[in-house]
């Protein structure tokens, strides 16, 4: 008996025993304290075949280890609560910090350090009002590929960077928050992808540059929103191809070419978000809006907008238009330059399906204009890279590159 108790406080000690199975939820639902017991005993009951007495002495145990586990649990979900701050808290810091740091010292350490802040249209607007450029994907890549500066601060997500790395192996490419991922390019996991690939033997692969250096290294052309059409256009019609990670994109672009490409499962969650229920009746108040969508947007979504394109296309066409009110179904980022650039006109987000900020990415605005600037002062968080993934991985860029200029784009 006393080697079983042993046994079972070392088991007891462990926060998930025989764990393929972890306690704590079942069918998808939280389980009380006791439930939560009942199921740590039985499991225990059934792998060491415990008599009755021996259940009963378990019991007492694993419940005084979950009652304080779930006790700690409810303290510290108080304490991280009083620790983060609210909303109004953030944008009080945020405008402290915008009036604290001025664009002269910005001015002053890119010009000690050589360095140039490029940033994505769907940053916050105090970071894009430092930045040397703006632009979306394509433009990015673009001015990357093209910069003197010896230091690029890259503000936008991870796979951004990593191109602008990929472009640049002898320049240091720096993130300010590293944990800025992307939904869409996590979609496409590179070793999942390459087992999807060997399926397809005679498919040229064409990936959307929204994914990880890992995938760019499976491709043979990298897009973006900008010239995924153009780009798919230039190969034979009888050329079978494979498109990722947006599966919605591959659907918009088949459409517009009538072509079959292999489509890979994968979405921007922010983009998928957009409610054609509320945006119908957005659109009944706003009468005389246009509603302008990005190819990311699910396909009822873009049945009804009178404009579909790419970030720098939607802001392009807010420009050309005659119209004074758009719905714009993309993320809200864009709003910024689309209400400097059109300051007579209106610009009304589209809503999401639940009451979330969800239209606004929340990697995107993981960067702030405190990161930014500690990032460039301190040049960290560095983005680094093994050379023969570069490499690999430079290929269909360039390729992309090649396309984009010998068309215009």
């Amino acid at each position: 008996m006393k080697k079983l108790i042993v046994a079972t406080f070392l088991i007891v000690g462990l926060t998930t025993f025989a764990q393929g199975k972890k306690e704590g939820k079942l069918g998808g639902e939280k389980l009380s304290v006791e439930q939560k017991v009942a199921q740590k005993v039985e499991r225990m009951k059934t792998d060491l075949n415990l008599n009755e007495k021996q259940v009963a002495e378990v019991k007492i145990l694993v419940e005084k280890e979950i009652t304080k586990k779930e006790a700690a649990r409810a303290k510290m979900k108080e304490v991280k609560k009083e620790m983060r701050p609210t909303k109004e808290e953030n944008e009080a810091m945020k405008a402290e910090m915008k009036r604290i740091l001025t664009p002269e010292q910005f001015e002053k350490l890119k010009k000690e350090k050589n360095a140039i802040i490029l940033a994505h249209y769907y940053q916050e607007p105090d970071i894009q009002d430092v930045a040397d450029y703006i632009g979306d994907s394509l433009g990015l890549a673009q001015k990357a590929e093209k910069t003197k500066a010896d230091i690029i601060v890259f503000a936008g997500v991870h796979f951004m960077a990593e191109t602008a790395k990929i472009l640049n192996p002898s320049k240091k490419v720096l993130l300010p928050d590293l944990k800025a991922g992307c939904s869409l390019s996590d979609s496409a996991p590179p070793p999942l992808f390459k087992l999807f690939k060997e399926k397809y033997p005679n498919h040229i692969v064409i990936t959307y540059i929204n994914c990880s250096a890992g995938i760019k290294a499976l491709s043979d052309i990298i897009c973006t929103s900008s010239n995924a059409q153009k780009i798919v256009e230039t190969l034979p019609e009888e050329q079978p191809i494979i498109f990722a990670p947006d599966e919605n994109l591959g659907t918009y672009i088949n459409k517009k070419t009538g072509r079959n490409m292999v489509l890979w499962n994968g979405v921007c969650m922010v983009h998928e978000i957009f409610s054609i229920e509320k945006m119908v009746k957005l659109k009944t108040r706003h009468p005389k809006a246009e509603i302008i969508a990005h190819p990311e947007c699910e396909e009822q979504i873009l049945n009804i907008a009178d404009f579909i394109g790419s970030t720098t296309g939607l802001l392009n066409y807010t420009k050309s238009s005659k119209t004074q009110e758009f719905i714009v179904a993309t993320e809200t980022g864009i709003l910024h330059q689309m209400q400097k650039q059109n300051p007579d006109k209106v610009f009304i987000p589209s809503p999401p399906n639940n009451s979330c900020a969800c239209n606004d990415c929340p990697h995107m605005k993981l960067n702030t204009l405190e990161k930014l600037y500690f990032c460039l002062k301190y040049e960290l968080p560095e983005i680094k890279m093994e050379e023969s993934l570069r490499e690999a991985a430079k290929k269909p860029i360039e390729k992309m590159l090649k396309i984009s200029a010998q068309y215009g784009l």
